[in-house]
């Protein structure tokens, strides 16, 4: 039993050690990225930036007016509708705090995880990265920075995105289901988000973004051998990240906002 967990909690450091080099990595790579410039590299960033936020934006759109339509109608069913303050400040604790870069967080892994691992487990066993290698070109430089850098930058603009949604579709129910006026709306919301309140959703959501990816990237790269891994690799990616995004989000808010 001792020995078994011995082994689980070492499989569990070297998995940490693996994914803190790759993002170490990434932003080494990125200082010399801006200083010498690389058109390749900044396709690739680019096209992650595309396939990660602009392709999932209607997802978010329709999720989260959704979502802040439900909360506002169980907060008003529950508080009555004349209770703008305490209106504003669930949508704030529930949208901004968890919901937004939590929910945001695990709909990039369904989407953009899964595609990351299964194209770099594709690309290592068919002989691309050894190619690469051969040219001279690193592949912490052309692979993963711009995915892992390209994920997270999406994953902060989404989840800025979903809450500004989220916030409108309450508004919307607001208005039209109780007849509340945009000025009582905003006296409920304005007071309670402030800068703190932004400033950790920012950084849950940039972490999530660089965890995601760098997970992905190393399940993809850690593939050997037989194709058969490459849905394997992907599954893992999209296990390990939920994990590792979970537990994450609840050290912030624990530590932070406690």
């Amino acid at each position: 039993m001792l020995a078994a967990t011995g082994r689980a909690a070492t499989q569990a450091l070297i998995f940490l050690g693996d994914i803190s080099l790759l993002v170490v990595q990434a932003f080494r790579e990125s200082v010399g990225f801006a200083r010498r410039g690389f058109r390749p590299v900044s396709r690739v960033y680019l096209k992650q930036v595309y396939f990660t936020g602009v392709e999932a934006a209607g997802i978010i759109v329709a999720l989260f007016l959704l979502i802040g339509i439900l909360i506002l109608t169980q907060i008003v069913s529950f508080a009555g509708a004349g209770s703008a303050p305490l209106t504003g400040k669930i949508l704030v604790w529930i949208v901004v705090r968890e919901l937004g870069p939590l929910l945001t967080a695990v709909i990039v892994i369904a989407r953009s995880g899964t595609a990351i691992a299964t194209e770099l487990a594709t690309m290592k066993l068919g002989g691309e990265i050894d190619v690469l290698e051969t040219l001279g070109i690193p592949p912490a430089r052309y692979l993963i920075m711009p995915r892992i850098l390209g994920a997270a930058t999406a994953v902060v603009v989404l989840t800025m995105y979903a809450e500004v949604v989220a916030v409108a579709g309450g508004f919307l129910a607001a208005s039209l289901a109780w007849g509340i006026p945009l000025e009582q709306y905003n006296q409920g919301i304005v007071p309670f988000l402030t800068l703190r309140e932004i400033g950790v959703s920012v950084f849950k959501s940039f972490t999530f973004g660089l965890l995601i990816a760098a997970v992905c990237c190393r399940q993809g790269l850690s593939v050997e051998g037989s194709f058969t891994q490459v849905p394997q690799a992907a599954t893992k990616g999209v296990m390990r990240s939920l994990l590792l995004v979970f537990l994450h989000d609840a050290v912030v808010t624990a530590t932070v906002l406690s």
